[in-house]
C-alpha cells in the first residue's frame, strides 16, 4: 500500500513536471526511491499514459497555452515600451479621423500581395467608421524595390502630407512591382516632380524613418506584412475587415482587443 501511495504521488509529480518541461534527473530520483520502487513507478507511469493518452494531449495543450500567454504578455510589454513610435505619425498623415477614439496601425510593404488585398479592408473600415484613426508604418522587407518605393513614399509624405493617403492607395493598388520609377510616376500624377522628390529622398530623415519602423517591428516580433497593432495587441496577417471591426468594437467596449 505504501508503495502504491508513493507511486501515485510520484505519478502526479511526473505529470506536472512533464507539463512544464522540467527534467527529473536520475540523481534526484535515486534519493527518493530505490531501484525496485523506481522501476515500479516507471511501469505505472507508462501503463497510465498508454491507457490514458489524452493526458499527453492535455499536457501539450497546457504547455502551448502557457507559452502563448507568455508570448502575448511579452508582446504587450513591447507595445507599451514602444507606444510613442508605434502610434505617432507626422501631422496630416493619419488616415481617417486624426482624433479618432481607436487607432489602428498597419505595418506594410508596397510589394506585399496580402497588403494589396488588405487595402480594401482599410478603405471599407474608414468608410464605415468615422471615429477610427489609421496609421501606416512602412517596413520594406521584400527587397531593394520595396526600399525604393518606401523612400519615394516617405519623401512624398514629407512634401505633401495631406495627399499621402491618396498616393499610398494609388501606389499600393497598382499592378506590377513597386519600385522607384513607378513610385515617381505615381507622385507625378499629384504634381510632384522627380527632382523635388529625389532631393527629399537624400535627406537622412527618410532612411531614419525606415530604420526606426523596422526596429519597432522587430521589437514587436513582427516578421511579416501586413501586421496590425490595436491598443496593446499585435494582430499578424491580413486578418480581414470583420476581425478589424471586432477588435475595434472590443476596445471600445472593454478596453482590450479581446473582451
Amino acid at each position: 500500500m505504501a508503495l502504491k501511495r508513493s507511486a501515485a504521488t510520484a505519478l502526479a509529480a511526473v505529470s506536472v513536471l512533464c507539463a512544464v518541461g522540467t527534467p527529473v534527473s536520475a540523481q534526484t530520483a535515486d534519493k527518493a526511491f530505490d531501484a525496485d520502487q523506481t522501476k515500479a513507478i516507471e511501469t505505472i507511469v507508462r501503463d497510465y499514459l498508454v491507457k490514458n493518452p489524452e493526458v499527453i494531449v492535455e499536457a501539450i495543450n497546457a504547455l502551448e497555452a502557457k507559452r502563448n500567454a507568455e508570448a502575448a504578455a511579452t508582446q504587450k510589454q513591447a507595445v507599451a515600451d514602444n507606444a510613442e513610435a508605434i502610434f505617432s505619425t507626422p501631422e496630416g498623415t493619419a488616415l481617417g479621423n486624426p482624433k479618432g477614439d481607436v487607432t489602428v496601425v498597419e505595418f506594410f510593404d508596397y510589394n506585399c500581395g496580402y497588403c494589396k488585398h488588405a487595402l480594401s479592408d482599410m478603405d471599407k473600415l474608414l468608410e464605415s467608421d468615422a471615429n477610427v484613426r489609421f496609421v501606416l508604418k512602412e517596413i520594406p522587407v521584400l527587397g531593394p524595390q520595396s526600399v525604393e518605393a518606401s523612400q519615394v513614399s516617405l519623401a512624398f509624405r514629407k512634401l505633401k502630407p495631406q495627399q499621402y493617403a491618396d498616393f499610398h492607395r494609388k501606389l499600393l493598388a497598382g499592378r506590377g512591382a513597386a519600385n522607384e520609377s513607378r513610385a515617381l510616376a505615381v507622385a507625378s500624377q499629384f504634381g510632384v516632380e522627380a527632382e523635388e522628390l529625389k532631393a527629399a529622398m537624400a535627406s537622412p530623415e527618410i532612411a531614419d524613418d525606415i530604420a526606426k519602423d523596422r526596429e519597432v517591428a522587430e521589437a514587436l516580433g513582427i516578421n511579416g506584412t501586413p501586421s496590425y497593432v490595436i491598443k496593446d495587441t499585435v494582430l499578424p496577417g491580413a486578418i480581414g475587415l470583420d476581425n478589424l471591426k471586432t477588435a475595434i468594437a472590443n476596445v471600445r467596449s472593454c478596453g482590450s482587443v479581446s473582451c
